[in-house]
């Protein structure tokens, strides 16, 4: 890892900052715009993944990595496929057959600047990048850990994991659902990728599996900590803060943590997720102080 990222006594700020900036890079030197007319669909691609953005996920990936001393090279590697596949499913959701969004990290949809099939193309893009990145040398010298990295990513997801999930986000405009199935919900449509970015390092330092399943319980408390936040943005946030539109859960009629919970129990589930992901940082100590930092900011955040 880089000196600035981590640091002893650096700021999750600064830290966050690092990873994007580097993150970015490396994913604008993945997707050069080619001569030909195929080139508007990898300027959509570009346009998607290289807007602004927090880049938590690849954080994440970063912060996981260090924990086992693993190089910055095959961190980065996943760290930009996860956020191509991020930038994928945003993508997706904002397309006029999903959540017919106008407005994503303060600028128009991909859908909005080009056109719907060239963002459906765009997406397509992004995700199959993914798995080409992490299939690639530089991702790590073991080629079983690659295949590792994309069966989890797969998994992560797929239709067990964040498609399944939007595909229950979709059925829940029609359909009421409750605490359970809106729980089950989020954990696949956020929590998984979530997941799959705490769990990355460990992975690829090839870290025994004590370790794995205590990244494993922080992802899972701090996904749902994660939408719960997302959730309070839609009902309490400002369009010009989360660069998104706001009230558009209640405006659909969907069920949300907030809506059965109401405003001040979900904000206090919410820390209770906090406290308990941090709980299971205990096995590495002042090392994983970043981590903690950023389960704070997943609900200090106003985007």
């Amino acid at each position: 890892m880089t000196e600035l990222a981590w640091r002893h006594g650096v700021s999750f700020t600064e830290a966050l900052a690092d990873v994007a900036s580097r993150t970015n890079t490396l994913l604008d030197r993945l997707m050069p715009v080619p001569p030909g007319l195929e080139a508007r669909v990898v300027e959509a691609m570009r346009y998607a993944a290289l807007g602004p953005g927090k880049r938590l996920r690849p954080f994440l990936v970063l912060a996981s990595a260090h924990l086992f001393s693993v190089s910055e090279r095959s961190a980065l590697q996943v760290a930009a496929a996860i956020e191509l596949v991020h930038s994928y499913s945003l993508v997706h959701d904002d397309l006029p057959a999903m959540d017919n969004s106008d407005l994503r990290r303060g600028r128009p949809t991909c859908h909005k600047a080009f056109d719907e099939a060239t963002a459906v193309l765009a997406g397509d893009g992004l995700l199959t990048l993914a798995f080409q990145v992490l299939a690639e040398a530089d991702t790590h010298g073991d080629p079983m850990v690659r295949c590792e990295l994309v069966h989890s990513l797969a998994q992560a997801a797929g239709a067990g994991g964040m498609v399944g999930g939007q595909m229950i986000d979709l059925i829940a405009e029609d359909r009421p659902l409750d605490i359970g199935a809106i729980t089950r919900l989020q954990r696949l449509k956020t929590g998984a990728l979530i997941a799959f970015s705490c769990e990355a390092g460990a992975i690829l330092g090839k870290a025994p599996m004590e370790l794995r399943l205590a990244l494993r319980g922080y992802a899972h408390e701090l996904g749902l900590a994660f939408q719960i936040a997302d959730d309070l943005l839609d009902v309490e946030g400002d369009a010009g803060e989360t660069g998104k539109p706001v009230g558009q859960d209640a405006a659909a009629g969907k069920a949300t943590f907030v809506s059965i919970l109401g405003v001040e129990r979900a904000r206090d589930q919410a820390e209770l997720l906090v406290r308990q992901a941090v709980a299971h940082l205990e096995l590495f100590e002042e090392r994983a102080d970043l981590l903690r930092q950023a389960a704070r900011f997943v609900v200090d955040r106003r985007a």
